[in-house]
């Protein structure tokens, strides 16, 4: 496996999804994913870009007040592959400062990470990846196919990954209730991924 000790999926024997969104808060996006998961009695973990939280406090307390979890994106969605360790390591504490919240929880950005990054962060951060893309960015891939990827590729444990941005909303607006409808109904909970 590349990047062992990485979190691919959660280890469960249970029917549990982990949905994961990166990106926000941003406005409307991400508040629409609140209520969309509300209304699905639904968990899940939202990987924040610093920079954005610094634009949308209260979006980002009202993620936190709904019981979700949270983790660090990067300040400013930075790719590990393009930048050295130090300035690396600088945007995501400058994250961790404007989050200002108790999460070991990270992300990299586009998932790339340098293995000395990572040999940096793994002591304090759990590094979270996937194993279900939804592909909810990509301006190739319809709504139809979005949700069939997540239904094809889901099953107990998983980690799935949409977005909840500007780039990513008609496809994952489309997908998102339909899934959780599809694995609701075959039994499954959506938990959120323990910020400890």
């Amino acid at each position: 496996m590349v990047y062992p000790g990485f979190i691919w999926r959660m280890p469960t024997r249970e029917k549990v999804l982990y949905l994961t969104f990166d990106d926000g808060p941003i406005p409307d996006v991400t508040e629409q994913v609140l209520e969309t998961l509300e209304s699905h009695h639904a968990q899940a973990t939202f990987f924040c870009i610093g920079d954005n939280v610094r634009k949308h406090p209260s979006i980002f307390k009202k993620i936190k007040k709904e019981g979700h979890s949270v983790g660090n994106h990067t300040f400013n969605h930075l790719s590990g592959w393009k930048n050295d360790d130090a300035r690396y390591l600088e945007n995501v504490q400058l994250c961790a400062r404007q989050m200002a919240t108790e999460t070991t929880l990270f992300r990299p950005p586009y998932g790339r990470i340098k293995r000395s990054q990572a040999r940096l962060l793994r002591p304090e951060h759990k590094i979270v990846m996937w194993d279900v893309l939804s592909g909810d960015f990509s301006p190739n891939l319809s709504p139809e196919r979005c949700l069939a990827k997540t239904i094809e590729y889901g099953r107990s444990g998983s980690v799935v990954l949409f977005h909840d941005s500007h780039k990513a909303r008609r496809n994952m607006e489309y997908a998102l209730p339909r899934m959780l409808d599809h694995f609701g109904n075959l039994g499954y909970e959506f938990r959120s991924i323990p910020m400890q």
